[in-house]
């Protein structure tokens, strides 16, 4: 009988590669969970962030009836997809944040030594799992807001409610790859980044019909934040928008994901070219 004949060379490479990213993943897994009372703590006192988010909306609400022309259900629609799309982001990507200190201190000349991707690699060297309870929590708004939003469910809405969220969270991962990447140019980068991915969560949080002016043309469209929840929850409420674009935008949302996930690729790419280690 004939020998099978021995795995290619990239095919070994590729299923090595898996196995070191499930090592580190592993790693990261088995020390934060190690102290499990400790790690428990964490994973409830995180949710906090996100359910502060919801609260901050509902106290809105108690002193008014709409808010840029949607009443609070529709509003939760909008609500539940940015939140729980921003929280499983941050989970996945959000540590990238770290990439300053990473330059300043040199650690990022040891993650270029590595046969691996760099980006895998940072996201991997300290996933904040504790973080998980904050992308249930904001899976679990969304799924009552869309309950009871009244909602005339159809195929393609069905389809909507799986893609938008999905769409949003590829969207948020590449504004925390984006900005970060400055970090490459200007290591003091920071606060410059946090306004941009904290700043895009809490805009994405309210129908886009309570900004005006420059400041929604800016964030909205000229970022895109308006693609996260605003439109995607107009088609699936079946409500034209207020502002006059067609409904036909509310799918939009994977299309501007792909694109946004296309400009991070590209930046990161031009920043890890233009690095210099700290010993050069």
């Amino acid at each position: 009988m004939a020998d099978h004949a021995a795995p290619s060379g990239p095919v070994r490479a590729g299923a090595g590669a898996l196995a070191a990213y499930r090592a580190l993943l592993g790693a990261q897994a088995r020390a934060q969970t190690a102290y499990r009372t400790s790690f428990l703590v964490d994973l409830v006192g995180n949710v906090g962030f996100t359910v502060f988010d919801v609260v901050t909306v509902l106290v809105v609400f108690g002193v008014t009836r709409e808010l840029g022309g949607f009443t609070l259900r529709e509003t939760m629609v909008i609500v539940g997809i940015s939140t729980g799309a921003f929280a499983l982001a941050d989970l996945l990507v959000g540590n990238i944040e770290r990439l300053p200190r990473y330059v300043r201190t040199g650690l990022f000349d040891a993650v270029l030594l590595r046969p691996l991707g760099t980006l895998p690699q940072l996201l991997l060297m300290d996933l904040p799992l504790r973080k998980v309870s904050r992308a249930v929590f904001g899976l679990a708004v969304l799924v009552v807001a869309v309950g009871s939003a009244g909602i005339q469910w159809t195929a393609a809405r069905v389809l909507l409610v799986v893609l938008a969220p999905l769409a949003a969270v590829v969207f948020f991962g590449s504004v925390f790859v984006a900005t970060a990447t400055v970090s490459f140019f200007w290591v003091d980068s920071g606060e410059l980044a946090n306004s941009v991915t904290y700043g895009g969560r809490d805009f994405t949080t309210y129908p886009i019909t309570v900004y005006d002016g420059w400041f929604r043309a800016l964030f909205a469209y000229g970022l895109g934040f308006a693609f996260v929840g605003y439109h995607p929850a107009l088609a699936l409420l079946g409500r034209g928008d207020p502002l006059g674009l067609p409904g036909w935008v509310g799918w939009a949302a994977p299309g501007v994901a792909l694109v946004a996930a296309a400009i991070a690729a590209a930046a990161w790419r031009v920043g890890v070219r233009h690095y210099r280690s700290t010993g050069s």
